[in-house]
């Protein structure tokens, strides 16, 4: 049995310790968001935060989250009022938004380190974040919005 805190929420698995987060959050928790891209960690899709951190789900074993503080995409607000949610929809940031929550978890794991970042820490905290349809740009206008917004206090 592993315990950890999901957005919050205590839980217990009985899983093999081996077993990816990724799968645990989405079989075992129902926790759908965070997505599985590509299994090796290259893409940033399935990326969380374990104690703030981003992490790759999908090669994290979840051994390495017992007892510690798992946040999904979903945990990330409850109502979308997140500033990064609500610069992501009013940039128009997704296309297909397979890559979304992934891409949305790092910028907050960036955000919470510096808050007024510039363009170059931008690209260089979401490298390893893969956009199929090209969305960076939109990507790095909304990661600016959303520092406004919270520097603003919304």
């Amino acid at each position: 049995m592993i315990s950890l805190t999901v957005n919050k929420r205590g839980v217990k698995v009985e899983v093999d310790p081996s077993t990816p987060l990724l799968w645990v959050l989405r079989e075992h928790l129902g926790l759908t968001g965070t997505k599985y891209g590509c299994g090796v960690a290259q893409c940033g899709a399935c990326t969380v935060h374990i104690d703030g951190r981003p992490v790759r789900s999908c090669s994290t074993p979840i051994s390495r989250a017992a007892g510690k503080e798992v946040t999904t995409i979903e945990g990330l607000s409850h109502d979308r009022s997140h500033p990064l949610q609500r610069a992501w929809m009013e940039v128009e940031v997704p296309q297909c938004g397979y890559c979304q929550s992934g891409q949305i978890m790092s910028a907050a794991a960036l955000l919470e380190k510096t808050p007024q970042p510039s363009d170059e820490e931008i690209n260089g905290a979401m490298n390893g974040n893969i956009c199929r349809c090209g969305t960076y740009p939109r990507i790095r206008r909304a990661i600016h919005r959303a520092a406004e917004m919270s520097k603003a206090g919304g």
